[in-house]
């Protein structure tokens, strides 16, 4: 059977969900998933990110990974998406990405994709389930198929517990406090699985 393509678009600012977007990345190409990651357009001001050494440290350090387009979108069967909460919501860079594909939305070409998502927030309870499911009421907009972890595995109890989709506190140091490694590749090997299922 034909490969699942997989497009991981993120959005991050000091790296913690680009390093959540790198493992779902790693576990669907070891699921045998062709795989993109991406990064959607950055919105903030310059003097904005100059202004945090962390944030501007980040930006250099990926500014050669593509930006996300709708030909991604498009390409792909399946989509983890990875971002911030912002106010409990998802952060503006993302939203603005997701706004701007009416385009192949109105052409049909959003319906029956796979989709799964993470977040992250500065603390517990600062918007992480939130946020997730915000995005998720865009993909039932798009006619796409949601993929939650739920409780499929037994890691989801070790990772925080989040049964809409993985998401991890950022410490003050900038470090992220839960281990949600294994959950995030868990997540993504579900979404490969699922979008295997829906190519058969």
């Amino acid at each position: 059977m034909e490969k699942v393509k997989l497009a991981v678009i993120y959005y991050s600012s000091t790296g913690i969900n680009y390093q959540l977007a790198n493992w779902a990345k790693e576990a669907a190409s070891e699921a045998g998933a062709e795989v993109r990651l991406v990064k959607v357009p950055e919105l903030a001001p310059k003097e904005a990110i100059a202004a945090n050494p962390a944030w501007q440290a980040h930006v250099e350090e990926t500014k050669n990974i593509s930006e996300a387009t709708s030909d991604d979108i498009e390409w792909a069967d399946a989509i983890i998406f990875s971002t911030p909460t912002r106010f409990g919501n998802v952060a503006s860079q993302m939203k603005q990405f997701v706004d701007m594909q009416g385009g192949l939305w109105a052409a049909g070409k959003t319906a029956n994709k796979v989709v799964s998502a993470m977040a992250s927030a500065s603390n517990p309870h600062g918007g992480h389930e939130a946020t997730v499911l915000s995005l998720y009421t865009s993909m039932m907009h798009w006619g796409a198929i949601i993929v939650s972890p739920g409780y499929t595995n037994e890691v989801a109890f070790t990772s925080g517990g989040n049964p809409y989709g993985v998401s991890v506190t950022q410490g003050q140091d900038g470090k992220m406090v839960e281990d949600v490694e294994e959950a995030v590749k868990h997540q993504a090997r579900r979404t490969i699985d699922v979008a295997k299922k829906m190519k058969a």
